[in-house]
């Protein structure tokens, strides 16, 4: 379990200096009423792509410090699914933060109709 615990203080070390990516805003000037047009939908799509690296750093964070607070309070129940209370087994060495088996969490993600499965399905 030590070996667990050390990655996670690490990684949760590495995403805490990591810090938020500035999300740059619209304009530069705030009195500047006009906006370039071709430059807009850029600075948009900077504006999102950076909260969507945000918020899943957070996600993450959040993940880490859950899987830190069991091992040092719950150390029998690391390890072990949330769902199945199954051993989680070798998806802890590739994700220390893991809470589900990979059974559930096959079962949590799977899409839910419509999906496409194949390229071709829409022709």
């Amino acid at each position: 379990m030590e070996p667990f615990k050390q990655r996670l203080l690490q990684l949760q070390e590495e995403l805490i200096a990591q810090g938020d990516i500035p999300i740059e805003p619209t304009r530069s000037d705030p009195g500047d009423m006009g906006s370039d047009d071709d430059a807009q939908p850029l600075t948009e799509m900077s504006q999102v792509i950076a909260s969507k690296r945000n918020r899943e750093r957070a996600i993450l964070l959040a993940r880490v410090r859950r899987a830190l607070q069991l091992i040092l309070q719950e150390p029998g129940q690391y390890g072990r699914c949330r769902e199945c209370e199954e051993p989680i087994g070798k998806r802890l060495t590739a994700q220390p933060w893991a809470d589900m088996c990979l059974d559930c969490q096959n079962e949590k993600d799977q899409p839910r109709g419509g999906a496409r499965k194949h390229l071709l399905d829409f022709k």
